[in-house]
């Protein structure tokens, strides 16, 4: 049998997502021939709440596997896929339930704020979960009730926050974790790339280091980014987060340009799902993800309490 062509891949995998009553969602990561046939493309945030939200009776996330599983979460009684099964996340395996549950044990008075790219057990430790969309928010929400706070797993988006904060409110605790990606973004990266296009702005994702942070026109989350852009009259952007997005901002704005800060940011798990892939996973039903009850419970308790404490600060 010959291979299919790509448009042929394509038309396959939309004629099965409507046989079997799938909705496909992907990250703006994802390769653009994969966004072409999802049913939703987003970040973090807009993708939970899609999948929190979805009447469909199976889930198929093209992304990485603590989305998938932050899906199975906020829908238990679902079948929810990961298009490729082994597409993880460095970040989220720099902590896992132990470390934090013996961290716990030893600060039991703390409040752990749990970034999105985390295990589904991290998150079930956790007493609410965020993500890069609402973290300043809902961080800034926990430390008014003046509890000692930790923040679990970037310790750049956590020094982004402290240097946000009053005096009078008190500072995260960091866990060492980062972003390989976004930890390799510098101040001569920025500088280098200003000399080049000194008439753009820079936008980047705040789990980049706090200098570079400091330097940026905006910092935001990759929808932030893509709303910057969406609102602004400038012509010229040097974009601080993983390369995919350019793509999809080239797309949506064909009379501007876009610069990547590192031409290297690339996310190579991001990258695994291929047409073959997520063509293989919807017919098959493979790469399901399955979680233990007690587990799908305590994490969506965190889930759901960032949920209520944004409709609560709207």
């Amino acid at each position: 049998m010959e291979k299919m062509t790509i448009k042929e891949m394509q038309k396959a995998i939309i004629e099965l997502k409507k046989a079997k009553q799938a909705v496909v969602l992907a990250h703006y990561y994802q390769l653009p021939e994969i966004q072409a046939v999802a049913d939703y493309v987003g970040d973090s945030l807009a993708l939970s709440t899609i999948a929190k939200e979805t009447n469909a009776h199976l889930i198929v996330f093209c992304g990485v596997h603590f989305m998938a599983e932050t899906a199975k979460i906020l829908n238990p009684a679902k079948k929810v896929l990961l298009a490729h099964g082994d597409a993880g996340c460095p970040m989220a395996d720099m902590i896992d339930e132990i470390k934090l549950a013996s961290y716990k044990a030893k600060n039991p008075e703390t409040t752990v704020v749990a970034y999105i790219n985390t295990s589904a057990a991290v998150k079930a430790l956790a007493d609410v979960v965020v993500t890069s969309s609402n973290a300043l928010k809902v961080i800034g929400y926990m430390q008014k009730q003046g509890k000692s706070i930790l923040y679990v797993p970037d310790r750049h988006l956590a020094n982004y926050a402290n240097s946000l904060l009053p005096d009078n409110l008190p500072k995260l605790n960091l866990w060492p974790g980062y972003c390989p990606i976004h930890d390799e973004y510098s101040l001569k990266m920025v500088e280098q790339a200003k000399a080049k296009n000194p008439d753009a702005l820079l936008l980047v994702h705040p789990e980049a280091p706090l200098e570079v942070l400091e330097a940026a026109d905006f910092v935001g989350s990759t929808q932030g980014i893509v709303n910057f852009v969406e609102r602004s009259d400038k012509r010229q952007f040097i974009i601080g987060t993983e390369n995919g997005i350019i793509e999809v901002l080239k797309q949506k704005h064909p009379t501007k340009t876009f610069v990547p800060l590192n031409e290297k940011a690339v996310c190579p798990d991001m990258k695994k799902t291929t047409l073959d892939e997520l063509h293989t996973t919807l017919l098959s039903e493979r790469n399901e993800i399955t979680l233990d009850n007690e587990i799908i419970a305590k994490a969506g308790l965190a889930l759901n309490k960032m949920y209520e404490i944004q409709a609560e600060m709207k």
